[in-house]
């Protein structure tokens, strides 16, 4: 069995001071896949941020402070690619890949559009060119588990006020439909919603008003897999018991071992 968890901590170092790091040793996770580091390399020595056990890799953005991805893992991954060869996604360190016999787990952290015109310009260009590499990956040998901040809802059940954010960026339309292309033509699976079809599961929570005392929140983040993994999906899970950062982790168990 492995573990997989994907978590953006809204910056590594706060996400640490609220105890991220004396929690992650519990769940015994073979891979752990962090959106928004917000972080240089070079302020990350501290040995919390390479914790026991693990190979750790972090790819952050030119600008300091924001963006940034790692990767954390039990095994050694055979090759690391962070870079796909088009910016934002290199210059804003969003892309994290890890090799290992078979299988591939990415760490991906997907513009938000919410801030202006200009945000949702760019992210619908990295949508445009995410949608191809993600064609590209489906022809290569071997098995996908993309974990990311995918800053985009697909249905109603996956953010409670779905009516008065039909017009916002996280569940536009054109957002929904890329949504239905990488599922419905690509072939990729939303792992979580193979084991659980409830509602009210989000991951996010504004940090105004009462939206996480109330749950009202987004399912943001997720693992997307390959068709060929989907009879290996044991079991999902969202971690609410403490409060990391404006998202939650999301723990995905599947029935293979990662070499």
């Amino acid at each position: 069995m492995a573990r997989i968890i994907t978590v953006n901590t809204n910056g590594i170092r706060a996400a640490a001071r609220k105890g991220f790091f004396e929690w992650l040793p519990t769940q015994d996770a073979d891979v752990v896949c962090i959106q928004e580091t917000k972080a240089q390399i070079d302020q990350l020595s501290d040995p919390v941020f390479h914790p026991e056990g693990y190979h750790t890799f972090y790819n952050d953005a030119v600008k300091k402070g924001y963006s940034g991805t790692a990767i954390y893992s039990r095994v050694k991954p055979r090759q690391v690619i962070d870079s796909l060869g088009w910016d934002p996604a290199d210059s804003e360190g969003r892309y994290l890949q890890a090799d290992f016999d078979g299988l591939s787990v990415i760490s991906l952290y997907m513009p938000s559009g919410s801030s202006s015109e200009m945000a949702l310009e760019k992210k619908y260009r990295f949508m445009d060119k995410f949608l191809e590499h993600l064609r590209a990956l489906r022809r290569k040998r071997r098995e996908f588990v993309i974990c990311a901040d995918w800053n985009i809802c697909h249905q109603e059940i996956d953010l409670k006020n779905w009516r008065s954010n039909r017009k916002n960026s996280g569940f536009l339309p054109e957002e929904r439909a890329w949504l239905d292309q990488v599922y419905d033509e690509v072939g990729y699976l939303d792992s979580f919603r193979l084991v659980d079809s409830s509602p009210e599961q989000y991951t996010w929570w504004s940090n105004r008003g009462q939206a996480w005392a109330n749950n009202v929140g987004w399912r943001l983040d997720y693992q997307m897999i390959t068709p060929d993994l989907r009879d290996s999906v044991l079991a999902a899970d969202i971690y609410k018991d403490e409060r990391f950062s404006d998202h939650a982790p999301q723990i995905m168990d599947y029935d293979f071992d990662i070499r």
